[in-house]
């Protein structure tokens, strides 16, 4: 597999708010633990090594109506009708196009969603927050990123509280706030894309 537009995603886990109990935690170091499931599956893009699961980011788009990225991962969430929960993923991504991104997403299907990500803007790295309601679309925030590598958290109550920090930082960072386009029950996707009209593959 080249190098070029690989994503590594080192770490997911949910735990809820109220006891911080860890609902479970997947390193993919080796293999994809149970309970994940692929949409629009490109077998040959991805793999799971001892540093964790690399994608190969491919032509494709998930914001808007155009929905066509391949290898989204995606599992059940809680119920978060009773309490709040945490979710957060490590990631590694170096985009070498405009909007290329890797995100973490609350997700009910792909016209419905919020996502939290690393994208690049303008040839600058971003972390952009964003929601989408029945293919129509809301940017919530952008806020500047100076690392490749950086951990994405979503806080889920009711509403969604977006949230980042790099290696070098002590504290989490917000990145902004909006109520859930979905129901009580959703699934956390990863989703690796860049802009429908960027070619990455050689």
């Amino acid at each position: 597999m080249k190098v070029l537009g690989l994503t590594l995603i080192s770490l997911v886990f949910v735990e809820t708010l109220w006891a911080q109990e860890s609902l479970f935690e997947d390193d993919f170091k080796g293999h994809v633990g149970p309970g994940w499931s692929w949409v629009r599956e490109h077998r040959e893009a991805w793999r799971v090594t001892e540093r964790g699961l690399e994608v190969r980011i491919e032509p494709g788009n998930m914001w808007g109506p155009e929905n066509n990225a391949r290898n989204l991962l995606v599992r059940s969430a809680p119920d978060t009708s009773g309490s709040g929960i945490e979710i957060s993923v490590n990631v590694e991504n170096k985009p070498a196009n405009q909007y290329e991104q890797v995100d973490l997403v609350w997700y009910l299907d792909d016209s419905n969603m919020v996502k939290v990500g690393e994208e690049l803007v303008d040839g600058r790295l971003r972390v952009v927050m964003g929601r989408e309601e029945s293919d129509k679309t809301r940017t919530v925030a952008i806020v500047p990123l100076d690392s490749t590598s950086v951990r994405l958290r979503m806080i889920v109550m009711g509403h969604i509280r977006g949230e980042f920090r790099t290696h070098s930082a002590n504290e989490w960072r917000a990145v902004g706030e909006c109520d859930a386009p979905i129901p009580a029950r959703a699934r956390q996707k990863l989703v690796c894309r860049p802009h429908p009209a960027t070619t990455l593959l050689r």
